[in-house]
């Protein structure tokens, strides 16, 4: 069993992957992070995303890099009954982002990200509002969350990079 282990932590030793955030708070990947100032966002989907994501980025510093985001918040009613009453609605939050250096002002990503949350629309008006702002929290959360993963394998990848 002992020799099965080593076995496998040697081929994965060799299969050369490293961590994403390698060095801590002081590595790369944190300092870059670190170093992106979200743009104002419209909207309460907006307002949420902005929130996510400072909550995940924890600027600190003079910042190099802005984060601009698009939103696309949209319900869908796609559960009928043969009163042609809706029950079920999907929720759809995408989001187009960019990150651009602020010196210079040149975009250095340009990406998507998106996900979706299936809702049952009951016959409470009140629990039917409810459950569509509780996706759009959770939208935004998992958005943000794929927001920060892209620009720490920018930044993971811009480091491996050779100056030019």
């Amino acid at each position: 069993m002992r020799l099965a282990a080593l076995a496998l932590f040697a081929a994965l030793a060799g299969c050369g992957l490293q961590p994403l955030y390698q060095g801590g708070s002081a590595g790369v990947v944190a300092t870059t992070l670190s170093g992106v100032d979200v743009a104002p966002i419209e909207g309460k989907a907006g307002w949420l995303m902005s929130a996510a994501l400072k909550d995940r980025l924890s600027a600190a510093g003079t910042p190099r890099y802005r984060l601009d985001v698009e939103l696309d918040d949209q319900i869908t009613g796609f559960g009928v009954r043969r009163d042609d009453a809706v029950t079920r609605e999907r929720r759809t939050l995408r989001a187009r982002f960019r990150l651009v250096e602020i010196g210079p002002g040149t975009v250095v990503l340009d990406a998507t990200a998106g996900s979706d949350a299936g809702i049952d629309v009951v016959s409470s008006d009140y629990a039917t509002i409810a459950a569509e702002n509780t996706a759009l929290e959770r939208l935004t959360g998992t958005v943000a969350d794929q927001i920060v993963a892209r620009v720490a394998l920018y930044a993971r990848r811009a480091a491996e990079q050779p100056a030019q």
